[in-house]
């Protein structure tokens, strides 16, 4: 089970007056440092980041030697504090020093990374996660504690990540409340539309387009660059950027340029789509000129299988039942992926029995003709997808 965007932002605002920790998980690009900062905005809290990945033992509670009287802090209520300027203790002092200052307005602290830190620092941070105290320090009754950590192979339902991480104490997960992050491409969407600065509209087109597209997760070592939310929003500013460019630059550098946030199957496919802007592919392009066919190749996946779909029941001279329009379809057919040959075909049954009888007559008339190869290919990659269903 996982919670979406939306959900966490009632989530964790409920486990916190709860005086429970929220311990968000997620792949990393989710979006949790994002939902925590609203999280903090919705309740008006100060927010105090620590990428606990970035720390070392030590940080958080043993100055750096030596100290002058100028590296102490004396606060009124909460003891006096060594600041050693990086870290967990400049991060405290502040806190502590804000607690005093504004002692009715909610904290958010923040350890962000949690279990990519070492073993030594997790430890470290027991006693400030689970008793809210460090050494003689007692956290303020308005600081309220959220961390977040990135899935491994121990828990539930991800089985299959490999991020290098440090297992935690099985105390964190004991009291602390688990809040799984799931995407939801309606959601972010949503959200995509409606920010400041916007995401580039070619982005959202795009995944409206493909909804499956916003986070995949790499799960093998020819895959270690996939889409995340974060990754999208890097694509959307240099996306921006490229606009200005003249047309010959864009061509240049889109493959690499998305690819290098998207990784290269979804990059050169989001390179594509862009590209075509302003000279979108048609089924009449593509049945009546060489250019068409071209781009046809060139195209994404989806949308040469999109395109195959829209000919089945298309009427005149290049109906599939003529040795025109099945010689042209059948060079455009053997040009697509397996999968989607197989998708074509299971499409060509669904169109109906006047396609398929026609495409039959017409075949038995002329066993050498276009209709007739085009007819076995089809049924091969039929008998294709039945073998693998």
């Amino acid at each position: 089970m996982a919670l979406t965007y939306q959900q966490l932002l009632t989530a964790i605002p409920l486990v916190l007056r709860a005086g429970n920790v929220p311990n968000i998980v997620g792949d990393a690009g989710i979006g949790k440092s994002a939902l925590v900062e609203d999280v903090a905005r919705q309740m008006s809290a100060q927010l105090y980041t620590t990428v606990v990945s970035l720390s070392e033992k030590g940080d958080l509670a043993i100055p750096v030697p030596p100290l002058t009287s100028d590296s102490f802090v004396e606060t009124k209520n909460y003891g006096r504090l060594a600041n050693v300027q990086y870290g967990y203790a400049e991060t405290l002092i502040r806190i502590i020093q804000f607690a005093e200052e504004h002692p009715g307005q909610p904290i958010i602290w923040f350890l962000d990374e949690f279990n990519r830190g070492s073993q030594a620092v997790q430890s470290e941070l027991m006693n400030l996660v689970l008793q809210r105290r460090i050494n003689s320090l007692q956290l303020p009754a308005q600081v309220k504690m959220i961390i977040a950590e990135n899935p491994d192979s121990t828990m539930a339902g991800f089985n299959d990540r490999e991020y290098d991480v440090a297992i935690g104490d099985a105390a964190i997960n004991d009291r602390t409340v688990r809040l799984v992050m799931a995407t939801s491409t309606t959601e972010w969407l949503e959200w995509a539309r409606h920010r400041q600065p916007a995401i580039n509209a070619l982005v959202i087109k795009y995944l409206d387009s493909h909804p499956d597209r916003l986070m995949m997760v790499a799960n093998s070592p020819e895959s270690d660059l996939e889409p995340t939310p974060r990754a999208w929003e890097r694509v959307s500013k240099n996306l921006d950027e490229l606009q200005k460019l003249p047309r010959e630059t864009q061509e240049q550098l889109a493959g690499d340029l998305f690819s290098g946030d998207l990784g290269a199957t979804v990059g050169e496919s989001f390179a594509q789509f862009f590209l075509a802007q302003g000279r979108e592919l048609t089924l009449e392009a593509v049945q009546t000129t060489a250019d068409g066919q071209r781009q046809f190749k060139t195209a994404d996946e989806a949308v040469k299988v999109e395109l195959l779909r829209e000919w089945l029941n298309q009427p005149g001279d290049y109906s599939l039942d003529t040795d025109q329009g099945a010689a042209v379809f059948l060079k455009l057919l053997r040009s697509i992926s397996a999968d989607g040959q197989v998708a074509v075909a299971k499409s060509v049954g669904e169109a109906g029995l006047p396609l398929l009888t026609a495409m039959y007559r017409q075949a038995t008339s002329a066993p050498a003709g276009a209709v007739a190869r085009l007819y076995q290919e089809l049924a091969r990659a039929a008998s294709q997808g039945e073998r693998r269903g």
